[in-house]
């Protein structure tokens, strides 16, 4: 799954509000594969099968170096998901398994979590959440002493594809398949492992939550199987959102992300179509098709100010916005 010469395709020079980009550069892999992302400003980090590889980020936002800089392993199977955090990754495995590294030495642990896949992970306060499609989502303690040890085990009765701690690190949401009776996002208690709230009341079954994404403490995204992108706001409302936006080709949404102020951008189950959101308007400002004419998930997607990346089956896109 090593990475191959980078290609370019330049493009229409615009500002990136206006849904346009300069330049494209894509770094294509020989396999498909389900990859996820994290950027620290410096590096991208990248996983691809069983490795999550470090990709240096060019200077002037010329796109990323082709080859990686650094590569951390650890799982038997494919890398789930993982988030960077403190210069520490934690990822989840198809293996069942947590893998801990720190980004900057060899220190790395790896504890056995849940008896199916460990679809998604976060990690903030010393604390890692975990889910799983073994039907449970757990709290992980780091503390000196207690690295490892699972302190709650959450009963989710359903499979679990996304999960986030709440900023203020008192609570975490889960999204699961909706494949039972019950809201597929949820939000526990982090310390007691306890239910608070659901969040909505009619869904339909299979309406999974595919990714989820915290704004501020009271300020929630989410999206996945019913081609809806939720925007929930915990102090006035559990039972409905604040604002919705639906995907208009009735595409399946993989992937969020904000900038915490008016822009969305979300990936789709098809063709890599990128869109990208205003909350104040009602419909998408732009679309991107990045991967005509064959047929891709946008896994994962991040962006900057500048620059917004896209993680195919095959390739990861780099969309640069920066005036010329």
């Amino acid at each position: 799954a090593a990475g191959i010469p980078v290609k370019e395709r330049v493009k229409v020079s615009q500002n990136w509000r206006h849904g346009r980009c300069r330049r494209e550069t894509v770094l294509k892999w020989k396999c498909n594969l389900m990859p996820w992302m994290e950027l620290d400003g410096e590096y991208l980090y990248l996983s691809q099968a069983e490795n999550i590889q470090a990709y240096h980020l060019c200077a002037e936002g010329t796109g990323l170096q082709c080859h990686p800089q650094a590569i951390f392993s650890g799982h038997q199977e494919d890398v789930c998901r993982f988030v960077l955090v403190n210069s520490h990754i934690v990822s989840g495995g198809g293996d069942g398994s947590i893998v801990l590294h720190k980004i900057h030495g060899s220190y790395s642990i790896k504890f056995s979590a849940h008896e199916q896949e460990v679809n998604c992970v976060d990690f903030q306060g010393g604390l890692i959440v975990s889910g799983s499609r073994d039907r449970t989502a757990k709290v992980w303690s780091l503390s000196a002493g207690r690295v490892g040890q699972c302190l709650h085990t959450v009963q989710t009765e359903d499979r679990v594809w996304s999960i986030a701690i709440s900023p203020l690190l008192s609570s975490f949401v889960t999204g699961t398949a909706c494949c039972g009776h019950t809201s597929p996002l949820r939000i526990w208690d982090l310390e007691s492992g306890q239910l608070l709230t659901c969040l909505g009341t009619d869904f339909h079954r299979g309406a999974g939550v595919l990714d989820v994404f915290y704004e501020t403490p009271s300020l929630l995204l989410s999206c996945g199987y019913d081609t809806y992108i939720r925007y929930w706001d915990i102090r006035t409302s559990a039972r409905k959102c604040v604002q919705e936006w639906e995907e208009p080709h009735d595409s399946a949404l993989y992937c969020i992300r904000s900038d915490k102020n008016h822009m969305i951008a979300s990936g789709s189950s098809y063709y890599g179509v990128v869109r990208l959101w205003d909350k104040r308007q009602t419909r998408c400002l732009q679309s991107f098709h990045l991967s005509s004419p064959t047929s891709s998930p946008v896994y994962c997607l991040r962006f900057s100010t500048t620059h917004l990346y896209a993680a195919l089956a095959s390739a990861l896109h780099v969309l640069d916005f920066t005036a010329s």
